[in-house]
């Protein structure tokens, strides 16, 4: 797992990871009093409202990550000139890991929602 994080930059990566951290943050903080039924249904969609968008945005930043990465390995391989298609995808490859970070953290985010959602009804 250390492999991946490193593999996919540690800039993103540690980005991302920080997202993760504050959305399970803003879950704790606006699903307890859902749970406890200490809020009404109107208020409480909008407080559980932020946990999907901050999901979103660690899915945006994923790919942001990814964008730039195979920015960087595009403009290697044009330096090098004639290269394998092997070394291209795993070029391909690596840039993914933060698309697909991202995407499980928003994975995440939207189950705590559907369900902290589906507790309000």
């Amino acid at each position: 797992m250390v492999e991946l994080f490193y593999m996919g930059g540690t800039l993103f990566m540690s980005i991302l990871t920080i997202i993760f951290v504050a959305m399970i943050a803003v879950a704790v903080l606006n699903g307890i009093p859902v749970i406890r039924g200490e809020i009404e249904s109107a208020e409480g969609r909008a407080k559980i409202a932020y946990i999907k968008s901050v999901g979103l945005f660690a899915l945006v930043i994923g790919i942001l990550g990814q964008l730039i990465g195979l920015t960087d390995a595009f403009r290697a391989i044009e330096a090098a000139g004639d290269v394998a298609p092997s070394l291209v995808y795993g070029g391909l490859k690596i840039s993914m890991i933060t698309t697909l970070y991202g995407f499980m953290i928003y994975i995440i985010s939207f189950l705590i929602w559907f369900g902290l959602s589906w507790k309000l009804k």
